[in-house]
């Protein structure tokens, strides 16, 4: 039969977007299996294909989770070493914050399956523990705390779809606030709190900087041009750079007070600057967000932060 192109073993925290990971995966032409034991993935490879079918050829993922019978995470790990003998084998572990997992378990009314009569966080920690093995023996290592289910199919997209060389690496422009923390798989961070505040104008202050009413008042600050001008050499510089040394994903963060106005419309300049400088960034704005369904949730809003 024709070998799978390439072997995912597609694993995690319960919540962190195994799930999300798999059906998109699916999309982008992998064939998927789920809570497969992994004893019967080497049976599953060895399996001669229905006449005329060519599906032995594509890529496979087969999710494992501590619900899968026998979950042992050491003697999974010692399988996948044997599988690696015969396959070209990967691990993508999924992981996220335990406060943002046990909001997900909150907002969604689950219970965690190792927790079914006790507080989620309980669940939590013991999974983690029991992951421990898989999490330091993955290959891709994807956490999802501050992303949305739209944020991290696009990785995975970019990740495992096509991989047809490309000349520049793959590009995330992200804003975020600075009063929740930096992003988690940021590159390059750029402040931009050094930039005149819409949030100190009243009829400004419910905008974001995606409103041309906030935009404008920003562009006019006599620092504004000067910066950017100097952040997109910078950037046309390094990026080509990353690409020669073997980095594939970048993630530039721009951040200010709260991650509504300053940040927001920094971040999308530059994206469109990129472009034009024949680069294809993504965006996502991770405090606009807050009001989008994340991924098995919906995360609850802070309090009102100064942009």
């Amino acid at each position: 039969m024709s070998r799978p192109t390439r072997i995912l073993l597609v694993t995690g925290m319960s919540g962190a977007g195994r799930t999300t990971a798999l059906k998109t995966l699916e999309d982008i032409g992998w064939e998927t299996v789920d809570n497969l034991p992994l004893s019967l993935v080497d049976r599953l490879l060895s399996a001669p294909l229905p006449e005329g079918t060519t599906d032995g050829a594509r890529p496979l993922a087969v999710g494992i989770d501590t619900r899968t019978r026998g979950f042992d995470a050491e003697d999974i790990a010692r399988r996948i070493d044997k599988l690696r003998e015969k396959h070209a084998v990967e691990i993508a572990f999924f992981d996220c914050s335990a406060p943002i997992l046990a909001q997900r378990f909150s907002a969604t009314r689950r219970r965690h399956p190792l927790a079914l009569d006790r507080p989620a966080a309980d669940g939590i920690e013991r999974e983690r523990e029991l992951l421990r093995p898989l999490r330091d023996a993955s290959d891709h290592l994807i956490d999802t705390s501050d992303l949305t289910s739209n944020a991290l199919q696009h990785e995975l997209r970019e990740r495992f779809g096509d991989p047809s060389p490309s000349p520049t690496p793959t590009l995330l422009v992200t804003s975020f606030g600075y009063g929740r923390g930096l992003p988690r798989n940021a590159d390059l961070v750029f402040d931009m709190r050094f930039l005149r505040n819409p949030h100190w104008i009243e009829a400004l202050r419910p905008g974001t900087g995606l409103d041309q009413p906030v935009a404008d008042y920003i562009a006019a600050d006599d620092a504004y041009e000067p910066a950017l001008s100097r952040i997109e050499e910078l950037l046309l510089a390094l990026l080509p750079r990353y690409h020669d040394e073997g980095k594939s994903y970048v993630t530039l963060a721009f951040g200010c007070t709260g991650g509504r106005h300053r940040s927001v419309h920094v971040a999308e300049r530059i994206a469109s600057r990129l472009r034009a400088a024949g680069f294809s960034p993504s965006i996502v704005h991770r405090e606009l967000a807050r009001e989008m369904p994340a991924i098995q949730e919906t995360r609850p809003g802070d309090g009102e932060g100064q942009s």
